[in-house]
């Protein structure tokens, strides 16, 4: 089984891809691929990119169900602050919609008081 990956979005645009059967994140248009991340490089994009927004959600996504090519690479943009080790790391990118059949979980994803993100315990290992 290949490890899981995961996407940061909105509840209402996951809602909107079950209707849908796809998701498009808007960096799909404009970068042509969807930005994901593993368990250990969500938080660090979270807090760089998402800090203090409500209503988000992790995609939990198996990419032996994707229909679209995955492709592991270096970061899209610099984290500021991130460990030495994330920033090195290869991320991966989803060259096409997510089929909503490749998502196996969906968990709420709020920030702390502070506007810090934290990794829900079903994730934490």
């Amino acid at each position: 089984m290949s490890e899981t990956i995961l996407h940061i979005t909105s509840r209402e645009a996951w809602n909107a891809a079950c209707q849908n059967g796809s998701y498009l994140a808007p960096s799909l248009e404009t970068e042509g691929f969807i930005h994901c991340s593993t368990a250990e490089q969500a938080v660090p994009v979270a807090n760089a990119f998402y800090a203090g927004q409500r209503g988000l959600v992790l995609l939990v996504i198996d990419p032996a169900r994707l229909t679209a090519v995955l492709k592991w690479e270096p970061p899209a943009h610099v984290l500021p602050d991130a460990k030495p080790d994330v920033e090195a790391d290869e991320f991966p990118h989803i060259y096409g919609p997510i089929n909503v059949d490749a998502v196996t979980d969906v968990l709420a994803f709020e920030p702390d008081p502070n506007g810090q993100f934290i990794l829900p315990p079903a994730l934490q290992r």
